[in-house]
């Protein structure tokens, strides 16, 4: 570290502390709920893939990265395109992440999966890996990306990066590693190398532009490549997350001093963060969701429309510059991702419509007179009473006329905690998804064979039936 930084020293080199980890973790490690759990985030990442295809962002993207990579053996899912891994898992990222509609962990504020599984899925097929060795892998990196997240409080985002954009480069470095079959000294290479690319601006909030979209995907390539290199025998630093110049002390900058750096390694193979990992049930940041719940709940209180004068959003401070601000912009937003990062917007059409789904972010709806009146009337202030970041809470209240007013608190939003979602939402969730570009006997194929998959199951297979 420089002079000038506080960042608390922990009490084990990380990267050697996570390589050890990763490293030593095998298949049967796994607790049942750790499998369980998995298999339903793995489950939505890939019904997502295949959603994705269906929106115009997907096509450029795709072309983009195929004509900047080269040929190989490994599957992008929804498609008849045979990559290279990391191509492939740069692809796969993409789809992913790129309805926003995946999985986020409250207390890192990282989308956990799509840091993990791009790379998981590319490098096993790669290796002929067993769906066991995938899932001891992807949970590795699982663990990765959340405690990188959550030691920081939230602070990546305060300086201005995107948070997943950031962890998804070790955890990615870390997953390419273990199925790689590296050692110990290696997988600390690959982070140490990964700590040289990990990027990603926010810029994209202020045009609603499409590059959030890639910053996993990104993360993925570059972890894989990293992993490769570390491989091939390059030398990398030791200490990348607290040595002098490292990942904290750089991104967080005069935020150094609040790292719970130790919280990176302790606990780790016994306290599984990745149980606390939030599915999606609206396909909008998560940071609304507490607020859009609360919205589609007033919907049937309200009746007359045309009676409602001012609507008031509460939402954890840290989140208002992301998606309340600049408020006139957020109440008119030009884009669906855009939208998807509008409180004012996303709480207008559910207080209209009653429900917020991906029907709602087509060009008819943004453009819809009624969400847009509505819009105009939402205010957004800081939540008092939230236990953010543990939970997305959000509160709306909605005055009508002669003085009249509706309230609803969110505490805790929909598919975390005591209120995760079941296997039964899940399933639901996924062939909504996969159905905007499956036949349902197709879709429905594709999710019986994931939930069939056994720890001896060849991921080659698994490949070829997410494929075209």
């Amino acid at each position: 570290m420089h002079s000038a930084s506080q960042l608390p020293p922990p009490s084990e080199n990380l990267a050697l502390g996570l390589a050890r980890f990763a490293h030593g973790l095998r298949p049967a490690d796994l607790p049942p709920e750790v499998r369980t759990k998995s298999l339903h985030h793995i489950v939505d990442a890939i019904g997502l893939a295949y959603a994705s295809r269906h929106f115009p962002f997907a096509a450029p993207g795709l072309a983009g990265f195929r004509a900047a990579g080269a040929p190989g053996a490994a599957t992008v899912i929804g498609g008849a395109e045979r990559l290279q891994p990391r191509d492939a898992a740069l692809s796969n990222g993409y789809l992913i992440h790129g309805l926003d509609f995946d999985d986020t962990h409250p207390g890192s504020i990282v989308h956990p999966t799509v840091a993990c599984l791009p790379a998981a899925l590319a490098m096993a097929e790669a290796a002929d890996a067993t769906w066991g060795e995938l899932l001891a892998a992807y949970a590795a990196g699982m663990e990765t990306c959340i405690r990188l997240g959550r030691a920081v409080k939230g602070g990546f985002h305060h300086a201005g990066f995107h948070a997943t954009g950031l962890v998804s480069h070790f955890s990615a470095a870390l997953v390419a590693a273990k199925l790689l079959g590296l050692d110990v000294p290696r997988i600390v290479a690959a982070q140490g190398i990964a700590a040289s690319t990990a990027s990603g601006v926010q810029v994209f909030l202020e045009n609603g532009a499409w590059t959030k979209r890639m910053h996993p995907g990104w993360g993925a390539l570059a972890g894989i490549t990293a992993a490769q290199m570390a491989q091939a025998g390059f030398h990398g630093p030791d200490r990348p997350y607290e040595g002098r110049f490292g990942f904290f002390d750089t991104h967080m900058q005069e935020r150094a001093g609040q790292v719970d750096t130790e919280s990176v390694i302790r606990g780790l193979g016994r306290e599984w963060t990745l149980l606390d990992t939030s599915i999606k049930p609206y396909p909008v940041c998560h940071f609304i969701h507490g607020c859009a719940e609360a919205g589609v709940q007033l919907h049937a209180r309200i009746g007359d429309l045309a009676r409602v004068r001012r609507i008031v959003c509460e939402l954890p401070e840290a989140t208002l510059p992301i998606v309340a601000e600049p408020a006139a912009a957020k109440r008119v937003p030009r884009s669906d991702y855009e939208a998807k990062f509008s409180a004012q917007f996303v709480v207008a059409a559910c207080l209209l419509r009653g429900r917020f789904a991906l029907s709602e972010l087509d060009d008819a709806s943004l453009a819809d007179p009624a969400i847009l009146r509505l819009a105009s009337k939402v205010e957004c202030i800081r939540q008092e009473d939230t236990e953010f970041p543990k939970y997305f809470s959000g509160a709306v209240t909605v005055e009508l006329d002669q003085g009249d007013t509706l309230h609803q608190h969110i505490p805790m939003n929909l598919g975390s905690g005591a209120r995760a979602l079941s296997l039964a939402d899940i399933a639901g969730k996924f062939r909504a998804n996969a159905g905007l570009v499956l036949p349902p006997p197709r879709a429905q194929a594709v999710l019986d064979t994931l939930l069939a998959a056994e720890f001896d199951t060849p991921v080659r297979a698994l490949a070829r039936a997410l494929a075209a």
